[in-house]
């Protein structure tokens, strides 16, 4: 029996005209790419991006992986970074990435994708690369997250590093324990960009305490 063509992608997300490659002197090269995902061999992720469908690959989606393709650059990080660091104890359904570039939502069968825009210097720092199923992709570090997830809430408490403590443990319910592991450097980088710089230096105060 003669082997899909599209295995060679795994399960790594793949442009349109890769796949049409696959299947050389067609006349309709996206017709032909309609009905892989009518038939559900592939998944569209966005226009012109897709990823074979796990059931082909024998491959699981990584949706870390995807979310770094669909709109760059980009990384992981907010709720769901939190989350996959065991951070916070809620399931978190939607993707969620910082962006150098405008904010963005992406629905695609997989789920939705948030893209969070912050600012250029500020982007590089703690970052990381994570794997899983296989495959690496870009995440905040657990300092980078949450320090994400604070410049971008409007409801942390600016003043007092004691209401701090209890927006983390209360309203984010994020493992406060885990802030002795965390590196305060990346947190006064970020503390130098960011618009909550008192926040952030608050931060900083509770895991030195």
């Amino acid at each position: 029996m003669k082997k899909n063509p599209l295995l060679v992608f795994g399960n790594v997300p793949v442009q349109a005209d890769a796949i049409s490659t696959c299947y050389p002197g067609l006349s309709a090269p996206a017709e032909k790419i309609l009905a892989l995902e009518r038939d559900g061999q592939i998944i569209r992720l966005k226009r012109g991006l897709y990823v074979v469908a796990p059931d082909l690959s024998g491959k699981p989606v990584s949706p870390g992986l995807c979310a770094n393709h669909i709109y760059g650059p980009s990384y992981v990080s907010f709720h769901w970074a939190l989350r996959w660091y065991g951070l916070i104890p809620e399931r978190v359904f939607q993707m969620t990435s910082a962006t150098t570039k405008r904010s963005r939502t992406f629905d695609n069968a997989l789920g939705r994708f948030d893209y969070y825009q912050v600012p250029d210097g500020y982007y590089s720092i703690g970052l990381r690369s994570e794997e899983a199923n296989g495959v690496s992709f870009l995440i905040a570090s657990p300092e980078k997250a949450l320090c994400d997830f604070i410049l971008r809430d409007r409801y942390v408490p600016e003043r007092s590093v004691k209401r701090l403590a209890q927006y983390l443990e209360e309203d984010l319910r994020f493992d406060v324990d885990e802030l002795s592991d965390f590196e305060t450097d990346i947190i006064e980088a970020c503390a130098e960009y960011g618009r909550k710089a008192e926040i952030l230096n608050n931060l900083v105060k509770m895991i030195k305490r």
